[in-house]
């Protein structure tokens, strides 16, 4: 039987300056007559060149399926590490390429043909990822996307000039129908003792459990999340506080939990537990330097750019997991900041100009072409009664 449906081509690639190193993607989508329909780049921190591989080839087939979650697909590559292996040809013996490969596998759908291409072949998707990997070296965005039309034009109403004759878009607002968005509303935790106390509680220190107020901050969400209508997917990271949040709404919801390491709070080392007065009055040299650069960590802790990097992994790999669909996800401070700049293209210092109460909602959403728009921020109405407001340095 002849397979009629239309046909695209997938080409994708990865690379790691270091591997591991500084590692990017790229992925372009072709028309079956070979006209670029869609070309998707984005740095993704410190990987190796396989990660950074399978990374594009996710990329390419969320970018297809963006344009026509009918038509079968010839992802071509030169790694035949990631052709064998999703072929079904070669065992996946390393667990963090077996957990992508699973994501490309259900991004398929069966629909998809690999075929191993000679790197002289792929160079469209090489000079992606390269031209991501510069970018973020420079101190720019690694982030690409370009949408063109059937004659290889920009789709849309407003575009820029960029390397050579092709075209980027810069509105977001203006872009061609690309389907329905993975939506995210990131939930922070109900407030514990050391929200209470405002002190800082991060991963790897103590991990203290929701406070009476944040209980009954946890229960206030659950309604407010309940009259909102559909969720799909309640995800939490992996410390009691987001989890006995989670669990709470998701038993009104009625789904279950799961557990994503990469939204864990960040991790402040020797200062958990301290509050900010404390922290300046026995480490004054190592707060100064953290304020002045996301790139310092705290003694023995972690820095806002490692954690942005860790953020941004999961924040893909959860859309890969949960293409169009409405995800919540019980965070903490510093994730959903990083989330917020992310989707806005913000820098990193701007997290110091956000501030989140317990159990208050941020809505983003994310299209398939890697574009994203924010609806509401640190939304609190739902807590009125509740109890006092609750904040923290970071939890």
């Amino acid at each position: 039987m002849v397979d009629d449906r239309p046909k695209l081509i997938v080409e994708a690639d990865g690379g790691s300056r270091g591997n591991p190193g500084p590692a990017a993607y790229g992925a372009l989508v072709r028309g079956a007559d070979g006209t670029v329909l869609m070309e998707v780049a984005d740095h993704v921190g410190i990987a190796t060149n396989n990660v950074a591989e399978y990374r594009g080839l996710i990329a390419g087939l969320q970018a297809a399926a963006a344009l026509d979650d009918t038509a079968t697909i010839e992802a071509r590559l030169d790694s035949k590490l990631v052709v064998e292996q999703l072929s079904g040809r070669w065992k996946i013996k390393n667990a963090a390429l077996a957990e992508l490969a699973r994501t490309a596998t259900a991004l398929a759908g069966g629909r998809v043909r690999y075929t191993w291409v000679p790197r002289a072949q792929n160079t469209a998707a090489d000079a992606l990822a390269n031209e991501s990997m510069d970018a973020v070296a420079a101190g720019r965005s690694g982030r690409i996307t370009r949408q063109y039309g059937v004659a290889g034009e920009l789709s849309g109403q407003d575009a820029e000039q960029v390397s050579g004759s092709r075209t980027r878009n810069t509105v977001v607002g203006w872009a061609p129908d690309l389907g329905k968005p993975t939506r995210l509303l990131l939930a922070r935790h109900g407030a514990t003792a050391y929200s209470l106390e405002r002190k800082f509680s991060g991963a790897g220190g103590t991990d203290p459990e929701l406070a009476t107020i944040g209980l009954a901050q946890a229960h206030a969400l659950a309604t407010e999340l309940l009259a909102r209508g559909r969720v799909d997917v309640v995800v939490a990271s992996p410390l009691l506080r987001t989890r006995q949040t989670a669990q709470i709404v998701a038993d009104r919801l009625g789904l279950p939990v799961e557990i994503d390491e990469g939204f864990v709070e960040c991790a402040f080392g020797d200062w958990d537990g301290h509050t900010y007065a404390e922290v300046l009055r026995r480490w004054p040299v190592e707060l100064e330097a953290w304020l002045a650069a996301p790139d310092v960590a705290p003694p023995g802790g972690e820095s806002f750019t490692h954690a942005r990097r860790r953020v941004d992994a999961a924040r893909q790999e959860l859309i890969a997991r949960h293409p169009g669909r409405t995800v919540v996800a019980v965070a903490h401070v510093t994730p959903i900041k990083l989330l917020v700049g992310l989707a806005l293209d913000a820098p990193l210092h701007a997290l110091y100009r956000m501030e989140l109460l317990p159990c208050s909602l941020t809505t983003l959403a994310w299209w398939a072409d890697g574009n994203a728009s924010m609806y509401g921020f640190a939304e609190s109405a739902h807590l009125r009664g509740v109890g006092p407001e609750a904040t923290t340095l970071g939890t």
